[in-house]
């Protein structure tokens, strides 16, 4: 089995190098003439089984930024687990790259992955988590506070989906606190709540919205309907209803609340143009957060990979 640091989950990082990757992230976005070219002489591959935008700009610009060279590969390049098996896969991409991403649909092709090889995998987003995105959300929110998230709260509201699942473990990790807001039959896995609070994580499950925005420091949503759930639209337009994010339901929130977005946004669905363009929004500063947060993820695999020998759950 590989020994190489992996981060498939938020939570294959402890706390400690989770708030080492943020304050370096944090830093290099300030001073950007401080920034180590550690990828210098070095490839990254970069695998897209699904359409990307800012997961795969952001990665290729943290790369290059960091003297790497990024290949990036589509899903139809590659034949995934068809024209040949996932493991050998990224065993030929193990032999020219010292890094291999991936925004899959099966977490367990990742999973497969970091299995097969003896370099860092990191997970670009698949059905169960996103954790890239869920570091530069915590950036983004640091930034907005001016201090750690550490005893703040955040209101999810939407589904209980990968990116809620991130984050659960995310603010977990670092001391925030976190109510989900869903309808019945798309709430948060009881799996990740489980781990979350296992972490050390305050997270709540609270059917109404207003009621889990009521106070909130930050509210989160992301859309209704993601990728691959097109079938199901109809439905989860009917059961989302009342979870819409609009000036309503933010007015329950705190003064100074901070609105936050993955995006893409299903603008008139999940959120109001009046709030995702309004002033409590922070989703553009969020979408460049994403290059800081991979440029310092990046850094954090690269160093333990060099320091030697990890298993799973170790960085």
């Amino acid at each position: 089995m590989s020994t190489a640091p992996r981060f498939l989950e938020v939570d294959d990082l402890t706390a400690s190098s989770l708030r080492r990757v943020l304050d370096r992230a944090r830093q290099w976005k300030e001073k950007p003439g401080e920034i180590r070219p550690v990828l210098t002489g070095h490839s990254v591959a970069a695998v897209f089984e699904k359409p990307s935008a800012r997961t795969r700009v952001s990665f290729e610009v943290a790369v290059v930024t960091l003297g790497g060279h990024c290949v990036t590969l589509k899903g139809d390049d590659l034949g995934l687990g068809r024209r040949e098996s996932v493991a050998d896969v990224a065993r030929t991409l193990a032999s020219y790259c010292s890094f291999v991403g991936a925004r899959v649909f099966d977490h367990r092709v990742l999973e497969e992955m970091a299995r097969a090889i003896d370099v860092p995998v990191l997970n670009l987003l698949s059905n169960q988590a996103h954790p890239g995105q869920a570091v530069g959300d915590l950036l983004t929110l640091e930034e907005c506070f001016g201090t750690p998230v550490e005893g703040r709260r955040l209101a999810f509201v939407g589904d209980g989906n990968n990116v809620a699942a991130s984050l659960a473990l995310a603010a977990a990790l670092t001391g925030l606190e976190m109510v989900v807001s869903s309808p019945a039959g798309y709430e948060l896995d009881d799996a990740v709540i489980e781990r979350a609070r296992n972490l050390g994580g305050t997270l709540e499950l609270v059917a109404d919205p207003f009621e889990a925005v009521a106070g909130a420091d930050a509210v989160y949503t992301d859309v209704w309907t993601s990728m691959g759930q097109e079938s199901e639209a109809a439905a989860r337009l009917a059961a989302f209803a009342a979870y819409q994010v609009n000036s309503d339901l933010l007015e329950t929130a705190g003064p100074d609340v901070v609105f936050l977005h993955c995006l893409p946004a299903h603008r008139g669905e999940e959120v109001t143009d009046e709030v995702l363009d309004g002033p409590a929004s922070a989703v553009w500063v969020q979408a460049a957060n994403r290059m800081h947060s991979y440029r310092s993820l990046l850094v954090e695999l690269f160093e333990l990979a060099d320091s030697g020998p990890h298993g799973a759950g170790e960085v």
